[in-house]
């Protein structure tokens, strides 16, 4: 079983924040039970307008991801998720190289 490693980018409303907060928050709950992880964030504010939000999310498996997609949890969350989510762009990828200095030792 490979791991899958996904790239998410969400633009999300200002306005919006706690509501997308809370969906995230109850998410990765729901992601924890079929394996997977926010392995890391990174949060793009301008000041004003949307801002972004990205994570870095890995799950054991592409079956692990389905169940994860499938699940009834997820689905109750759909609400906050529009309330608060203007886009979202998701890139698959794969392990790369180390590049922390002690990796390189």
């Amino acid at each position: 079983m490979a791991e899958v490693i996904l790239v998410a980018t969400m633009t999300v409303r200002r306005e919006a924040i706690d509501e997308f907060r809370s969906f995230e928050n109850q998410a990765a709950g729901i992601m924890a039970k079929h394996g997977g992880i926010i392995e890391r964030t990174v949060v793009v504010d301008s000041g004003s307008g949307p801002l972004q939000e990205i994570h870095i999310v890995t799950f054991p498996s592409e079956q692990a991801l389905a169940a994860y997609q499938a699940d009834d949890g997820l689905r109750k969350l759909a609400r906050l998720r529009e309330q608060s989510v203007i886009k979202t762009e998701i890139i698959r990828g794969e392990a790369g190289p180390d590049y922390r200095p002690e990796a390189l030792a």
